[in-house]
């Protein structure tokens, strides 16, 4: 019995008291299907009880996985094993079998390393020596109802010798699958001749094939998970993931004939340390899987989030230090997923360089290559370095390798990342400080017009974290909630290589504010080392806009940035959401909002920076982020604030913007006869001409011209230009107006990205609303009409939305690991003539009507709202008065109303989250 599981053997599975158990139990039985009965019954209650003693043991020791591997590998061979003595003994006995009759049982793939999840496949070959008899069909049959009976998951296959040969010539999956094959019972001089007859007749002289298509099924694999720091990563296929390192063991095999990794170091392919770093990401990476297992109860490889959080505790993680434990947890999950895509490029460059055919000669004739400088030379079109010993004496060559890609071109060799990776050390504050070493840095950033492919290898070898030890910190740090898509350190070097990309004219169409900025030229040093540092103070407990500005104070001087552009680097790291929040949490049609942002900004050249930032910062977050929305919402505030900027704050006085827009509209409406469009332009009060455009207000006069009293009119038209639908009401003005508006759209389940509402002289209220489907896109034309008949019943009161919406505020189970600790706050500054009430909270179904349907109860009235969502986070902005036009000012008034709305948040959420 094996003594390295995770339990004692015996107490997992005590196979002589079982067999004898499973012999007496079935030595009764009449029919095959009695004894099949009373052999699952047995197998079953054991299983089950192994299962039981080894998750207990590993819930004790839950770091210690390969022990536990092995322990459901052993324990499934055990089960493997008896069926087999059963079904050959006492259902298919055979006194004399001729030499055609030997069966070979063995475990093949992952089952065959020994290496077993919780719920793994079991995968079994039935080996025959020729063409399958009688007798062996029927044992294998009856093997397999067992299994099947007893719940396993079984992949077989039933094969002689030659057809695992010719079926191995023919596919690489089933050649991988044969690489791992294991004898576990039946005929054993049978078992030998298949692993001896693949070496000799299969996988010899064919290794360079091999590697070629093991490198080809990484790439796709790769192409089809994503990044390595996909924030929902699958353990078992993604990047840097268990895949990956079952690779490097299938080609190690294959060509050094041996299973032993540590063979590896012999050889010289791995060096000590390197070999110490991959079995800790190995151990690691199957402990998270079997959690993972155990918590899903069934096979899981997608660490979701409701997962992550399940898993960190398993595994015994804490919060600490401001951050949750499912967010150390992760960053250790990235930072050992970093160290296994490190270490099988490392070796798999290697052999592709040591198994790749040359280039035609043809070929090289027209491809010249390119000219490197002295102590480097290209190796298999890669750059690498000519003299190991020359090269670590001059330490900014740790850098200069980096300049050197970027300069010629060419990729880095491994055998010069190992060399860096293997001598960070030398990067010490001599370096940080030395003025070649600044030189070297900021020309990777600003020079060679590719400074994410240089950042990226930097980042994964520890140079960026050596040579700014702030930014260690935030490396693989992950941040748990659904609006990021990478890891902190990730999601710097997006945004710079979205700097990049505006800056070399590839989104012109895409970005005109920000590509016409850059063209017209700003500080690209302070730029560039700003955006690098905008987030460097995440993970801590202070903000880390205020903690990230204190670091940028002592890491931009350390850069050769002059103390002007430090200054500026500062103040945009302190500042760097600020054009978001104003764009995104504001009513930005609110002149007030224009000139408080004006007055932070203080200039057009700091308006610039933070604008080109601020594009860079949403467009790295993640796939989708982006919108025209965010875009039109952008491109206004720059707008207007740098024409206040340059022109003086009257330029946007109320009453210049009210006369303009008015002009518009005659211009708009100049088919109309006066009359008309006099009594139009006089219904209105002074907000609708500043808080809507053109093309809205042109809308809103043809709903009001012949309105009746009880007629409710809705024009519903996609806004392109905002990426929304834009649905405008007009109707009878009374109180709650609003919150019967938004119930109606959330019925239809739509989501409301910005609304305002007007009162008209006259009684009549306009309402514009932009809404957005599930998927975050404008309304198709064909959902239109649906779209207004649903709102039309619920505004006409066939419809009751109160009760039809609580059906559909139904959290998903992934997304309910998220919480969002609700704040309120009001502000009375920041408009002339409104409150401004500031929900911030966890988003879900209905809860704009949850709110306005309780601001309205306490007779609040709102003029519009601004809806900022950051995946499961969401700022709910109302700008409101009270019943008779005022402000809220007094401190009770304001905490009755936080009071209400913190009820009406915290009873949606619980009926979100049942069931």
């Amino acid at each position: 019995m094996p003594d390295d599981l995770i339990a004692p053997a015996s107490e997992i599975f005590d196979v002589p008291a079982l067999r004898k158990a499973l012999f007496e139990a079935t030595a009764e039985a009449e029919t095959e299907s009695q004894l099949r009965a009373a052999a699952v019954r047995i197998l079953t209650e054991a299983s089950a009880e192994g299962r039981e003693v080894i998750a207990r043991a590993f819930a004790a020791q839950p770091r210690a996985a390969f022990p536990t591997t092995e322990a459901y590998a052993w324990l499934t061979d055990c089960v493997v094993r008896l069926v087999f003595e059963l079904v050959t003994e006492r259902l298919h006995k055979l006194n004399n079998p001729t030499e055609g009759e030997r069966l070979t049982v063995m475990a093949v793939g992952g089952y065959g390393r020994g290496e077993m999840a919780p719920f793994s496949d079991v995968d079994l070959l039935f080996l025959t020596p020729w063409k399958i008899t009688p007798w062996a069909e029927s044992v294998i049959e009856s093997m397999l109802y067992i299994f099947w009976d007893l719940k396993l998951k079984v992949g077989h296959s039933s094969r002689t010798v030659k057809d695992c040969l010719r079926l191995g010539g023919e596919d690489y999956t089933i050649r991988t699958a044969m690489l791992e094959t294991r004898y576990i019972i039946g005929h054993e001089p049978l078992a030998r001749e298949l692993e001896s007859r693949l070496w000799s007749d299969l996988f010899k002289g064919s290794e360079r094939a091999f590697v070629a298509a093991k490198l080809e099924e990484r790439g796709q694999r790769h192409r089809k998970q994503g990044l390595r720091y996909v924030v929902e990563p699958n353990v078992k296929e993604g990047k840097g993931g268990l895949r990956d390192l079952q690779s490097l063991y299938w080609i190690t095999k294959y060509i050094h004939q041996t299973e032993d990794a540590e063979e590896l170091v012999r050889l010289g392919v791995f060096r000590r340390e390197e070999y110490a770093t991959f079995m800790r990401a190995e151990e690691f990476l199957w402990a998270v899987r079997c959690h993972l297992h155990l918590a899903a109860g069934r096979a899981v490889e997608q660490l979701t989030f409701d997962m992550q959080v399940e898993v960190a505790e398993r595994m015994g993680y804490a919060d600490k230090g401001g951050r949750r434990a499912v967010e150390w947890f992760m960053q250790d999950y990235f930072l050992h997923a970093t160290a296994v895509g490190d270490l099988t490029r490392i070796f798999l460059t290697s052999l592709e360089a040591e198994h790749k055919k040359d280039a035609p000669l043809i070929m090289r004739m027209f491809k010249r290559s390119p000219q490197v400088k002295e102590g480097y030379e290209i190796v298999h079109n890669r750059l690498s370095i000519v003299d190991d010993e020359s090269f670590l004496a001059d330490k900014l060559n740790l850098l200069r390798f980096f300049e050197e890609g970027l300069r010629s071109g060419l990729l880095l060799h491994p055998d010069g990342m190992r060399l860096i990776k293997a001598n960070l050390k030398l990067i010490d504050e001599d370096v940080r400080n030395n003025k070649e070493a600044r030189r070297i840095f900021l020309d990777l950033l600003l020079k060679h017009g590719n400074p994410e492919r240089s950042l990226r290898r930097m980042n994964e070898l520890g140079v960026l974290g050596a040579f700014i030890p702030e930014f260690q910190t935030i490396v693989a740090m992950m941040q748990f909630n659904m609006y990021h898509s990478y890891t902190v350190d990730e999601h710097t070097i997006q945004c710079i290589r979205n700097l990049s990309d505006i800056e070399q004219g590839e989104l012109v169409e895409e970005l005109p504010v920000a590509s016409t900025i850059l063209r017209n030229g700003v500080n690209r040093k302070v730029l560039y080392v700003a955006l690098l540092l905008h987030d460097i103070g995440k993970g801590r407990q202070e903000d880390h806009a205020v903690l990230g500005a204190k670091i940028a104070r002592k890491v931009a001087p350390r850069l050769g940035l002059t103390k002007a552009e430090c200054a500026t680097v500062e103040w945009l790291v302190r500042y760097h959401l600020l054009m978001s929040d104003m764009a995104q949490k504001r009513d930005i049609a609110d002149p007030r909002t224009v000139r408080d942002f004006a007055k932070a900004v203080q200039s057009v050249e700091r308006l610039d920076l933070l604008t080109v930032l601020t594009v860079c910062d949403i467009r790295g977050v993640g796939p989708g982020v982006w919108n025209n929305w965010k875009a039109a919402l952008l491109r206004a505030l720059y707008r207007q604030t740098r024409r206040a900027l340059e022109d003086g704050m009257e330029a946007l006085n109320r009453e210049n913007r009210g006369a303009e827009a008015k002009k518009a509209l005659r211009e708009a409406l100049s088919d109309w006869d006066a009359k008309d469009l006099r009594a139009e332009t006089s219904r209105h009060y002074d907000p609708y001409w500043q808080g809507l455009h053109v093309t809205a207000q042109v809308v809103f006069a043809e709903l009001l011209r012949d309105i009746q009293d009880d007629e409710i009119k809705i024009d519903i038209h996609p806004d392109e230009d905002r990426d929304a639908t834009r649905v405008c009401f007009a109707l009878a003005d009374h109180p709650g107006i609003f919150s019967r508006l938004a119930g109606a759209l959330s019925l239809v389940g739509a989501n409301v990205v910005d609304a305002r509402t007007f009162t008209s002289k006259d009684g009549y209220a306009t309402a514009a609303f932009w809404i957005q489907d599930a998927d975050g896109s404008p309304y198709e034309n064909a959902r239109i009409p649906r779209l207004r008949e649903t709102i039309g019943k619920t505004l006409r009161g066939e419809v009751q939305p109160r009760e039809a919406i609580f059906s559909r505020q139904k959290l998903k189970k992934r997304e309910r690991a998220f919480t969002v600790p609700t704040s309120i706050a009001f502000d009375n500054e920041g408009s002339e003539i409104y409150t401004i009430i500031e929900v911030d909270t966890r988003d879900r179904p209905g809860l704009l009507y949850d709110l306005t349907r309780t601001l309205a109860e306490s007779n609040v009235y709102i003029a519009s709202a601004v809806i900022a969502t950051y995946g499961e986070q969401v700022v709910d902005t109302f700008y409101v008065k009270d019943m008779f036009g005022l402000k809220f000012y007094t401190p009770s008034k304001q905490k009755t109303l936080e009071k209400r709305l913190r009820a009406a948040i915290a009873e949606g959420t619980e009926r979100a989250t049942k069931g």
